[in-house]
């Protein structure tokens, strides 16, 4: 079990400060800002609940959420059929670096530090390649990263402490300088319906890119790097920024897939 299987029933609690509007606004403006034709349908990687696939579902985009996790897709179609939403998304339990659609899509996101996730160059790669391989020509890829601010200040190795009336969790960082990762160890209690609590345990990790490794690699991959700023207003990345918002064009030549 993942430790997102762990968290499914209290991520959309944990994450209650994170407001995806203003977020599906930036996106819908980077489409108009650098689209070269109409966005209809989305690939939400590491869609997690799908609270940012069943926000642009609701601005009429067609939407594929991918996560790895069973029990976070499992409460996004809880999520989408409360909205009545489950004919406009298609839900896939795949990995990142090793998905496979039915076809083409006209853009690729990848919201709250997914991309942070994978745990290597090398799949952050697999990653690309699979953007660009179901992109159509000159479609966009726009996801985010935690910077070097908020993995020594925000995680570093401090311990953070969630309550709420049927759970609590103790969230444990563990930041290493020299490999850039970061382990975290998560203790879980959830109250169950006989008032007893049960307790699950996991661990995560996470790895830091800088823009240059980015940049680097989306250049190998075939993507234009046409943004990296630090926030919703488009403005250059500060020292204390704690995410940098990508935005990168898929350039086909003639003989890639889907020219």
């Amino acid at each position: 079990m993942s430790m997102y299987d762990v968290l499914a029933p209290v991520y959309d609690s944990f994450n209650g400060d994170v407001d995806y509007e203003p977020w599906a606004d930036y996106i819908e403006k980077l489409f108009k800002k650098h689209g070269r034709g109409k966005t209809g349908s989305i690939l939400d990687l590491g869609c997690g609940t799908g609270k940012m696939t069943l926000a642009l579902a609701r601005r009429g985009y067609d939407m594929i959420g991918v996560d790895l996790s069973e029990e976070m897709l499992a409460r996004g179609r809880e999520n989408a059929a409360a909205e009545k939403l489950e004919r406009e998304i298609l839900w896939l339990c795949q990995d990142m670096t090793a998905f496979e659609l039915y076809g083409t899509v006209d853009a690729v996101i990848c919201c709250l530090d997914g991309v942070n996730h994978l745990q290597s160059p090398g799949d952050l790669k697999k990653m690309l390649r699979l953007a660009f391989n179901y992109l159509e020509a000159d479609g966009l890829l726009l996801f985010d990263v935690n910077t070097l601010y908020k993995f020594r200040e925000v995680y570093g190795d401090r311990t953070y402490v969630f309550d709420e009336e049927d759970s609590f969790c103790t969230w444990q960082n563990d930041y290493n300088e020299k490999s850039k990762l970061c382990d975290f160890y998560i203790t879980l209690f959830r109250r169950l319906p006989d008032g007893t609590y049960a307790r699950e345990d996991e661990w995560q990790r996470e790895r830091y890119y800088p823009l240059a490794s980015i940049r680097k690699l989306l250049a190998e991959c075939s993507f234009e790097l046409l943004e990296a700023v630090g926030n919703f207003e488009g403005e250059a990345l500060k020292g204390t920024d704690e995410r940098c918002y990508i935005a990168a064009r898929a350039v086909k030549k003639k003989g890639d897939p889907n020219t």
